[in-house]
């Protein structure tokens, strides 16, 4: 079984960042999937689940009314691993060229007061956020992407070396 690409990054030594996950041709459209990657897998604490899902509604909402991105935003949404989320967008940008809408999505979440879409209607678990932590998590990656923001390493995924077996055939640890 091919392993999907998202495996094949070390995630020993991944850095939080905006990394560029996958490209997919869909139809006459190129999608692209950006990882956005707030904690050191496995290294770091990853992320309180409550504060991931406030972070996921703010900055949701956020994308999708920005003027200049709504109509480029497929999805966002966090990573099961919690150390991050998912952003897809529409096009084959680099990760620099959506260095600023990222920084202004998590710099949004000081100025909440209310998480929005937290009703029963509207939130498959609208009691389990936490607007406080979130505001502290944004807080933290918005002061680490300004501090790196010429740090390419930020920008590119380390690839994972993989044993290959004397019939040439790959050796997958997961």
């Amino acid at each position: 079984m091919e392993l999907i690409p998202s495996f094949s990054v070390d995630h020993t030594k991944i850095v939080p960042g905006i990394f560029l996950s996958r490209q997919d041709q869909v139809g006459d459209s190129l999608v692209t999937t950006y990882d956005i990657r707030m904690k050191r897998p496995n290294r770091e604490p990853v992320l309180d689940v409550a504060a991931m899902h406030t972070l996921e509604h703010i900055i949701a909402t956020y994308l999708r009314n920005d003027p200049d991105w709504k109509d480029e935003v497929i999805y966002w949404g966090p990573m099961g691993c919690l150390t991050g989320c998912y952003l897809i967008l529409k096009g084959g940008r680099k990760p620099e060229e959506i260095y600023d809408l990222i920084l202004n999505a998590y710099k949004s979440v000081e100025s909440n007061d209310t998480v929005p879409g937290t009703t029963p209607e509207n939130c498959g678990h609208y009691l389990m956020h936490n607007l406080g932590m979130a505001k502290w998590y944004a807080k933290e990656f918005v002061e680490y992407l300004e501090a790196n923001r010429d740090n390419q390493l930020i920008f590119e995924y380390p690839k994972t070396e993989r044993l290959v077996t004397g019939d040439g055939s790959q050796f997958f640890d997961s």
